[in-house]
């Protein structure tokens, strides 16, 4: 029978919530599990009850019990281990609850074959994050979620200086992005490891980056506008200066204010962001880790279209038209569907059928998942 023991957690994961987790992605009920576990011990016996107990926390399995958990729900019990012991395994623990565990333990794998067979360099990481930065502005989150889980797992591996916890900070940013910011037990939990990662690093600018990038990213999609709010706050006391962080933080605050209905303030904190974009902005590298001067503009113009600001709006989308390269049509996209939330604020229910027009008219391929949650406030509204 299970053991006696207290609920132990690491990053908000337990070891009941990856049972949880990979047994609702195998589509199989507590009482299956219990048989199939029965099967698979062999000589003992578990039940329907013992499993609940498990996830719930009331009991923690022991090593043997871990050890058919593995073979049952398919997945490496480092995994089931992870999330008990060793801050080394946490990132493993938690790339195998992000995505199916078929998938995971195919990644897994391959991505501990690929750490015994090289030892990526600084060099060949800081490469890895500038192609992540340029492929997530063109390829779905479902591919880039991947091939991140399987590099995070070779990176765990080498988190021994402050540049590698830097490393990881820009790409678990990067990794929370793939899933919806309204599914807070994923995109937020991503974002406060890496904001932890880049503490452990020391360096201010990745401090504050990581940060604002949060925080844009939650006011954009209109999702955990708390936390946007307090990631913003935090970068800003990290440095006031003017720098990218700075620019997305900023703007990250004005939307969630816009959301709140507190016009005064996020014309104010736009107004701020302009400021720090002056100082700080990207030329016109088309990365996810940049802000050239037609991305700024896309953030302003969702702004001006939740305000219901026409002004505003034409004046900040026929600035993101003008520069925006013909590379990137997804974020074309945003712009038409700004529009039509526009139209919608103006009171002309056309806008719901405008938007969705432009998201139509965008392959099935390069829709991305804020796409997807604009759309579904765009039809609220």
């Amino acid at each position: 029978m299970p053991t006696n023991g207290s609920r132990p957690a690491l990053g908000g994961a337990t070891i009941g919530d990856l049972i949880r987790d990979l047994r609702d992605s195998l589509g199989m009920s507590q009482s299956r599990l219990a048989t199939l576990l029965g099967e698979a011990a062999q000589h003992e016996t578990v039940t329907r009850t013992d499993i609940s107990r498990w996830e719930n926390g009331k009991r923690t399995p022991g090593g043997f019990w871990l050890r058919h958990l593995a073979t049952v729900l398919q997945t490496p019990v480092e995994i089931l281990e992870g999330a008990r012991v060793d801050r080394r395994r946490f990132l493993t623990a938690a790339a195998g609850t992000a995505i199916a565990p078929l998938v995971a333990a195919d990644l897994i794998e391959r991505g501990f074959a690929a750490a015994l067979h090289t030892s990526p360099t600084v060099e060949d990481w800081a490469e890895a994050v500038d192609t992540y930065g340029r492929d997530y502005m063109t390829q779905g989150a479902a591919e880039i979620q991947k091939r991140l889980a399987a590099d995070l797992v070779v990176l765990q591996q080498q988190l021994d200086a402050p540049c590698m916890w830097a490393t990881a900070a820009k790409l678990a940013t990067l990794y929370a992005k793939t899933f919806p910011g309204s599914d807070g037990a994923k995109a937020v939990q991503w974002y406060r490891n890496a904001a932890v990662f880049a503490d452990r690093s020391g360096d201010e600018e990745t401090r504050v980056w990581v940060r604002g990038r949060a925080a844009i990213a939650l006011g954009y999609e209109g999702a955990a506008l708390g936390v946007a709010d307090t990631l913003a706050a935090q970068a800003m006391a990290i440095d006031g200066r003017p720098s990218l962080g700075m620019v997305n933080a900023v703007m990250g605050r004005a939307h969630a204010a816009a959301l709140r209905g507190d016009s005064a303030t996020a014309l104010a904190l736009v107004a701020d962001g302009r400021r720090a974009f002056d100082v700080a902005g990207s030329d016109d590298a088309e990365s996810d880790y940049a802000v050239p001067w037609w991305r700024f503009n896309i953030f302003a113009s969702l702004l001006a279209a939740r305000l219901g600001d026409e002004r505003l709006a034409e004046e900040v989308q026929a600035e993101a038209d003008r520069h925006l390269p013909e590379s990137l049509p997804r974020f074309r996209t945003h712009l038409e569907m700004h529009r039509g939330l526009m139209l919608v604020r103006q009171g002309d229910p056309a806008g719901v059928a405008y938007a969705r027009a432009a998201l139509d008219s965008l392959p099935p391929e390069k829709h991305s998942l804020t796409l997807r949650m604009l759309m579904s406030e765009i039809e609220a509204a």
